[in-house]
């Protein structure tokens, strides 16, 4: 993705773990690499970035341009998001890709609703690889009201803390509905993994990390870096790993988000707050660091080439055909970054200025 106003450590490498994790379950380590977990990194992430923008905005200028907001938000994912998905479109409906099309599942992904669609339809009638609409649909419901909460929270004169503890307590809210979802209505994993409504959590606990004890625009944290750095860090990849470990499917579509959530917190304060730390040096490499610049049109673009090297290279390992689908989705990305995401980043900062 493109570069902020202002940089943030480690930040384009955790977007390139998030996709890495991603790629490598679509491309067919799905058993062993949990993918649905790389989204929710992606969450985390999101809600991080943006509140943290928002914040700076207000407390710059006393208030938050909803308009300005909603603009960036439209030049940011929407160019990409519709050119990826119009190729892959197009593509199939020639039948230069596999797969069938339907109007009205093609229809909710462009209309943003794929997720929903989803849960009631499944995946089939889109074109194959762009299943992964779905979590844009989720950050775009959210984006669409989460800023009228945040403006809320400022003008009633909430403290930091308090407007984390909103955030949290609207965590547990939804962790609560999950429950009911699942217990109560023995709701499909789709359900609670695809809908907004069960995944806003995933992204508001980044928000929250934005507005209290923030690592970029509140200095230290409370506590001394070796409590961060040795005690907090590892009980929390203790925390991931037990979740993934956890295999009991009522605990991953309720309190597995929750936990991972939490778990991501303390991850993201050191390798933000102490990039040099060592277990996140590679995070800030040059190469890694331009992976995760390309990582939203990788995002949209990898598992339609690696349908597409499956279709016209079946002969070939496994292994390599991963590789091959990751140099290209690299290329394609690289070229969209050029061609749209540049051009529309200019157009952001003039907008902001």
């Amino acid at each position: 993705m493109s570069k902020n106003a202002f940089h943030i450590p480690s930040l384009d490498g955790l977007r390139a773990v998030s996709f890495g994790i991603v790629f490598v379950a679509h491309a067919g380590l799905e058993k062993y690499v949990p993918g649905g977990f790389g989204v929710t990194v992606f969450f985390f992430l999101s809600g991080f970035l943006i509140t943290t923008l928002m914040r700076t905005e207000f407390e710059k200028s006393g208030t938050v341009s909803l308009k300005a907001f909603y603009l960036r938000r439209v030049l940011r994912i929407l160019p990409p998001f519709y050119f990826v998905l119009t190729v892959a479109t197009v593509l199939t409906a020639l039948l230069v890709l596999a797969g069938e099309l339907n109007r009205q599942a093609v229809a909710a992904q462009f209309l943003h609703y794929a997720n929903f669609w989803i849960v009631s339809h499944g995946y089939s009638g889109q074109a194959l690889g762009t299943g992964v609409y779905w979590s844009l649909a989720v950050e775009e419901h959210f984006y669409f009201l989460f800023p009228w909460l945040y403006l809320l929270l400022r003008r009633l004169r909430a403290s930091h803390r308090r407007q984390a503890v909103v955030l949290w307590s609207i965590c547990g809210l939804i962790l609560l509905w999950r429950c009911v979802l699942v217990f109560g209505l023995d709701a499909p994993t789709d359900r609670t993994y695809l809908a907004s409504d069960t995944r806003f959590d995933s992204i508001l606990f980044g928000a929250a990390l934005a507005v209290w004890n923030n690592p970029v625009l509140d200095g230290d944290p409370k506590g001394s870096p070796a409590l961060w750095k040795y005690v907090l860090l590892p009980l929390s990849i203790a925390v991931l790993l037990l979740g993934f470990l956890w295999r009991d499917d009522q605990f991953r579509e309720t309190a597995r988000y929750t936990l991972q959530g939490l778990a991501l917190g303390p991850i993201f304060m050191v390798a933000i707050r102490w990039p040099q730390f060592l277990p996140f040096r590679l995070l800030n490499t040059k190469v890694v660091s331009f992976v995760g610049v390309l990582s939203y049109s990788l995002y949209l673009t990898h598992h339609v080439v690696i349908f597409g090297v499956h279709k016209y290279l079946p002969q070939l390992h496994g292994l390599v055909q991963g590789a091959i689908a990751l140099a290209l989705a690299l290329t394609i990305s690289y070229g969209i970054y050029l061609a749209i995401e540049k051009p529309c980043a200019r157009l952001r900062k003039r907008l902001s200025a």
